[in-house]
C-alpha cells in the first residue's frame, strides 16, 4: 500500500467534492432464518443503485480476525495507519467536546454502568441513560478530590462521559476496567507499565470517590474506564492532501477524531436530516465531507436487529438529497461491523462502495455483505480508501516519468 508521504507528494488541487458517508457499525451477521444480515434485510434501493453504478468490495480496518475500535476504524478511513497512530477514546471524546488537552494530561472515556448488590456488572451502559441524568451524575462526580491532580468530569452523551486529569507524572498506560461481559466484577485500573503506577493509584482513588458519590443511585451507580490517552499529534489531512475538510456528525467522539486530523467541525446537529441539511448548506465552502451516522452501531450494540435495519433504511432514504448536490466521489461504508447477534464490534470486514464519474462499474448490483464479496475491489485495507477517493477526484498527480 502506498505510504502517506507518497500521497502527500502527489497531492494536487482540483475543483472536486468528495463525500465519505460512514454508517457506524454497518456490517452484520444473519439472525433470522432467511440468512440475511441487517444490511441485506434492509430496503436500500439507492445504495443498491450506487453499487450497480460504482465499484464494491469489503473494507478491513486493521487485519484479518482483528476487531477494530471506532478510533482506529475511522483513522484508517481517513488514510492513517490505525496501528501506529492509535489514539485512546478518552482524548477523542475530550477533543470532540471542545476540551483543550495539554501535554501531560490524561483523558479517560467513562461508561456509566449498573452494578448489582454484589458489585457485579449487570448493565455496561446503565440502560443508555438520558444525557440529562448523565449531567446530574457528572455534577456529583466533580466533587471528587484527589491530592495533587485536577479532575474534570464532562458529560458526553447518554451513558458516556469523559474524565480529564491534569497533574505531574501522569501516564496513560493503564488497563481498562470494562470487563466486556456481564455478571463479573469491574476490573481494576492496574498499570501496564511501571511508570504508570502513580496514575493507577489516582484512578483507584477516583473509583472510590465514584462509589461514595453515586453508589446509591439507580440505574447508573458506577463507571467503567477505557481509552486512556494523552493529547494526539497527527499531521492533518488538510496538510497531507490539500483538502478543505468538514466533519458532519452528531456524536462528540467522532468530532474529536475529525479535529485530531485537521477537519473543521459542524456543530449543533442531532439528526440525520440535520446532517444532510448542513451538508447542503456548506457544499460550496468545503471540498471533503466526512458524514457520520451513529444509529446502526448503537442498535447493533443493543442487539436490536430490526432497529439496525431501520437505521440503515433511514440513511438510504436521505441519499437522493446527497446525490442532488452532485458529489464527484461518494463512498458509503462502515468503520467496523457491529452485528446485532453479537451486541458488539466484530472482526468482519465492512461493506464498501465507491461511486463517481470516473469509477469503472463492476458486476455487483446490490449493496450487502455477500454482494460486496463479488465486487471488483475484493477485501481492501480501509487505509487505501483515501487514496481511491483522491484519485477519482483528480487530486493525485502521476507518479514517475
Amino acid at each position: 500500500m502506498v505510504s502517506q508521504s507518497v500521497l502527500q507528494g502527489l497531492a494536487q488541487p482540483a475543483d472536486t467534492r468528495l463525500v465519505l458517508l460512514v454508517l457506524d457499525g454497518l456490517g452484520g451477521l444473519a439472525q433470522q432464518s432467511d440468512g440475511l444480515t441487517e444490511l441485506e434485510a434492509a430496503r436500500t434501493p439507492h445504495m443498491d443503485l450506487l453499487a450497480a453504478e460504482g465499484q464494491t468490495g469489503l473494507s478491513q480496518a486493521i487485519g484479518s480476525g482483528i476487531t477494530p475500535g471506532s478510533g482506529p476504524g475511522h483513522l484508517a478511513l481517513f488514510g492513517y495507519d490505525p496501528v501506529s497512530n492509535n489514539i485512546g477514546r478518552g482524548a477523542l471524546s475530550a477533543l470532540g467536546l471542545g476540551v483543550s488537552l495539554n501535554d501531560g494530561d490524561v483523558a479517560v472515556r467513562l461508561n456509566f454502568c449498573t452494578l448489582d448488590d454484589r458489585g457485579r456488572v449487570v448493565d455496561r451502559r446503565a440502560g443508555r441513560i438520558d444525557s440529562i441524568i448523565n449531567s446530574d451524575l457528572v455534577e456529583k462526580l466533580n466533587a471528587i478530590d484527589v491530592p495533587d491532580v485536577h479532575l474534570q468530569f464532562i458529560t458526553e452523551s447518554q451513558h458516556r462521559a469523559v474524565l480529564v486529569m491534569r497533574g505531574d507524572g501522569l501516564d496513560p498506560r493503564i488497563a481498562e476496567t470494562d470487563p466486556q461481559r456481564l455478571d463479573v466484577l469491574p476490573l481494576e485500573p492496574e498499570p501496564v507499565h511501571p511508570e504508570a503506577k502513580l496514575t493507577s493509584d489516582v484512578l483507584k482513588g477516583v473509583l472510590k470517590g465514584v462509589r461514595e458519590c453515586i453508589g446509591g443511585d439507580s440505574p447508573a451507580n458506577f463507571v467503567l474506564m477505557r481509552g486512556y490517552s494523552g493529547r494526539p499529534a497527527l499531521q492533518g489531512i488538510d496538510q497531507l492532501h490539500g483538502l478543505n475538510p468538514l466533519c458532519i456528525a452528531t456524536y462528540p467522539m467522532y468530532k474529536g477524531l475529525a479535529r485530531a486530523v485537521g477537519m473543521n467541525i459542524a456543530e449543533g446537529l442531532d439528526s440525520m436530516s440535520g446532517e444532510v441539511a448542513e451538508l447542503s448548506a456548506q457544499w460550496e465552502s468545503y471540498d471533503y465531507f466526512f458524514v457520520h451516522v451513529k444509529a446502526p452501531d448503537a442498535r447493533g450494540e443493543d442487539g436490536d436487529f430490526v432497529g439496525k435495519v431501520a437505521a440503515i433504511e433511514e440513511v438510504d432514504a436521505k441519499l437522493p438529497d446527497i446525490l442532488q448536490l452532485r458529489p464527484d466521489v461518494l463512498v458509503v461504508t462502515g468503520d467496523h461491523s457491529t452485528p446485532a447477534v453479537l451486541r458488539q464490534h466484530s472482526w468482519h470486514p465492512s461493506p464498501f462502495l465507491i461511486w463517481g464519474g470516473s469509477v469503472r462499474p463492476d458486476r455487483s448490483d446490490a449493496f450487502g455483505e455477500r454482494a460486496c464479496e463479488t465486487g471488483a475491489l475484493g477485501v481492501i485495507p480501509a487505509q487505501s480508501i483515501m487514496a481511491m477517493m483522491l484519485g477519482h477526484g483528480g487530486r493525485l498527480a502521476k507518479f514517475g516519468a
